[in-house]
């Protein structure tokens, strides 16, 4: 039971730490021009130089919303890390981390909401470049996305020994 616990406390950890990667970096979708790899995150575009990201006035508000739910994410796993180092020394013995599993399955649908909205509007280009692709912190979401998931039901289903 103690390893099982330590490995979802390891995961927990280590699906924070990318959720701060995949939102803070900007290299969400790549692309090429004749000077050099051009990248684009949720807040700028850098190409030698990082500038503000350009986007147009109709996909601005689905630039501030994926940025909103990414941030949420990130609040909500860092929110159920802390609770369930509450609940693992607080929580009587056969109980459920419930409350853990119900605020990291929010974290999942926060992801999901900023990652859906983001592959709809703006994976197909990337300003001033040719033959784009995700970037690795795309990827990294999606695989937080899948992380948080299995935590999440993993909290539902733990009991405490």
């Amino acid at each position: 039971m103690l390893v099982l616990l330590a490995g979802i406390f390891v995961v927990h950890i280590a699906t924070v730490i990318m959720l701060f990667v995949s939102t803070i970096a900007n290299v969400w979708m790549v692309g090429s021009s004749n000077y050099a790899t051009i990248s684009t995150g949720l807040w700028l575009l850098c190409n030698r130089t990082c500038t503000q990201l350009p986007v147009s006035s109709q996909d601005e508000a689905s630039l501030k919303a994926v940025q909103a739910f990414m941030i949420l994410s990130i609040i909500f796993s860092v929110v159920a890390l802390v609770l369930f180092i509450i609940q693992l020394f607080t929580l009587e013995k056969g109980k459920r981390f419930y409350v853990t599993g119900a605020v990291m399955l929010v974290c999942w649908m926060c992801i999901l909401i900023a990652v859906s909205i983001y592959t709809a509007r703006f994976t197909s280009t990337v300003a001033y470049s040719t033959n784009p692709h995700h970037g690795y912190c795309f990827i990294l979401a999606w695989i937080c996305f899948c992380f948080s998931f299995i935590i999440g039901i993993l909290y539902l289903v733990l009991r405490k020994k």
